[in-house]
């Protein structure tokens, strides 16, 4: 007798809805319907599908996206939560940029979701004990994305990185869930010290385009840090700082805001 279970088809809302996109992104533009079957509609599942878009923006003369592509599927099989961190992402950027009004976007078009997803295999080849191989997924996203993360850097779920021009993220930054940055960001070092060098970002904190947050200090929870600041001590929670160097101007303004990305100081500035 067959097994009741194999009959069950498996529910993934998230991925049938990037599909429905799929498809009437090719009825709408025909012209795009060989990229969007080869990234999309070609495959079965949402990681499948993750794992071919990463080999073939990453892939060179020096590796193929056949080599690349495998590397992945190995990523995500031996670690699911690579995938979930995926979907969070996708989710995050969905509702918090404007610009985002399909999940079929990110994927397709924006640099900032595709290297984040890149960095994610990148830091699973890291800790596995692959450092080379790391090292050229670091490469090849600072090459075709103009984000430079170090893959020894740990990074959250939920990020959403904006425009993503210019990112740097060295390697021993922290950056909490549900944190989002727009571009030319650096959380970077203050000079040749080799141990921990980097910041510690929060939970919730949303970091405006082209601040800079330089040595090993803590930016806490849902703070927020002003377009242009450059951070150099520590960022207490619920905080909006603003500045160079940056300077408590006020309260965060707001419970989470990274998720409603309003980047105004507002009457309670200092």
């Amino acid at each position: 007798m067959a097994n009741p279970h194999s009959q069950i088809a498996t529910v993934d809302p998230v991925w049938d809805q990037i599909k429905r996109d799929a498809t009437q992104a090719v009825a709408d533009e025909p012209l795009i319907g060989g990229f969007v079957h080869a990234t999309i509609l070609h495959h079965a599942t949402l990681d499948k599908a993750l794992s071919y878009r990463i080999a073939a923006k990453l892939a060179s003369n020096e590796m193929s996206v056949m080599v690349l592509r495998e590397v992945v599927d190995k990523a995500y099989a031996a670690e699911p939560e690579l995938v979930a961190a995926s979907r969070a992402d996708l989710v995050a950027v969905f509702e918090r940029d404007p610009a985002c009004h399909r999940l079929l976007q990110p994927i397709l078009y924006f640099k900032g979701y595709q290297a984040i997803q890149a960095y994610r295999v990148g830091h699973y080849l890291w800790r596995n004990g692959h450092r080379d191989l790391a090292y050229f997924f670091q490469m090849r996203v600072s090459e075709i994305f103009g984000v430079d993360i170090h893959p020894g850097a740990r990074i959250g779920m939920g990020i959403m990185i904006d425009h993503a021009h210019s990112i740097v993220i060295g390697e021993t930054a922290v950056v909490g869930d549900n944190v989002s940055m727009l571009h030319s960001v650096t959380l970077g070092g203050t000079g040749k010290e080799e141990q921990d060098r980097h910041p510690k970002i929060g939970n919730g904190v949303l970091i405006g385009a082209g601040a800079k947050v330089l040595g090993n200090i803590k930016v806490g929870d849902c703070s927020r840090i002003a377009a242009g600041s450059v951070v150099l001590e520590e960022v207490p929670k619920c905080k909006t700082v603003a500045g160079i160097p940056a300077k408590i101007v006020g309260e965060a303004g707001c419970d989470h805001p990274s998720i409603s990305m309003n980047q105004l100081l507002g009457p309670w500035t200092a």
